[in-house]
């Protein structure tokens, strides 16, 4: 697979469009969306693996597999998402501050305003798969930053705050807000993000301190090799 490539428009078409048909289901995530989960699985505070986060692409449940013509289609079909994946990784790695999230566009009054609800409320699904870990963020320094995110993409905000997101115009500039903050965040967790956790399988059966040693030397372990590790 070429991970390192990033998608054409071709490709990127394509796979809006199998996000979008009934062989999905209808709560699968659309091109936006899946722009902002793979961001916030990219740049937030843990490693996750995709054989985690995949599933939920296809469906909030996690279990709605899509109906794939043959095995062929889904591996192409996943290919094109960890290209997605990719490209988003590579762009923080390389120039973050040159990272554009995914947003809508839309025209209100004759103006070009962004929707960025659907990308922030992917993001807050990212978010979703290590909840306690983001905590941190959000009492640091820069916890601010994380406030727009939260007004756009949250399932549920104060009503207070409901003034905010409903003005289009207002929703736009927070949307702005989104993009502009993103690179801070990222760099936020750079320096602290964990690595998954594997569990490690020995190879070969422990060996106990009173057992003779492997070695042959007829001495018990803890009087040859394991003096050395001692």
């Amino acid at each position: 697979m070429h991970l390192e490539q990033p998608l054409s428009d071709k490709e990127f078409d394509e796979l809006d469009r199998f996000l979008l048909s009934d062989r999905c289901a209808d709560d699968a995530m659309t091109m936006d969306t899946l722009h902002g989960y793979l961001t916030a699985i990219a740049i937030g505070p843990e490693s996750i693996m995709p054989a985690e986060w995949l599933p939920r692409v296809w469906g909030e449940d996690g279990k709605s597999a899509p109906k794939w013509k043959n095995a062929k289609e889904e591996e192409r079909v996943i290919n094109q998402i960890m290209r997605f994946m990719n490209e988003i990784l590579i762009t923080f790695e390389v120039a973050p501050k040159d990272f554009e999230p995914l947003f809508v566009e839309h025209e209100v009054e004759g103006k070009s305003l962004i929707d960025a609800e659907a990308w922030c409320w992917g993001f807050c699904e990212g978010m979703e798969l290590r909840p306690g870990s983001w905590d941190e963020v959000w009492e640091s320094e820069i916890g601010e930053l994380m406030r727009p995110l939260y007004l756009l993409g949250a399932d549920e905000i104060e009503e207070e705050e409901l003034a905010e997101v409903e003005d289009p115009f207002k929703a736009h500039q927070l949307a702005l807000q989104v993009e502009a903050n993103l690179p801070a965040i990222h760099r936020y967790w750079l320096t602290r993000r964990k690595a998954p956790v594997e569990t490690v399988r020995r190879e070969e059966p422990k060996v106990g301190r009173n057992d003779d040693c492997p070695c042959g030397s007829g001495k018990k372990y803890k009087k040859c090799c394991g003096a050395e590790n001692a």
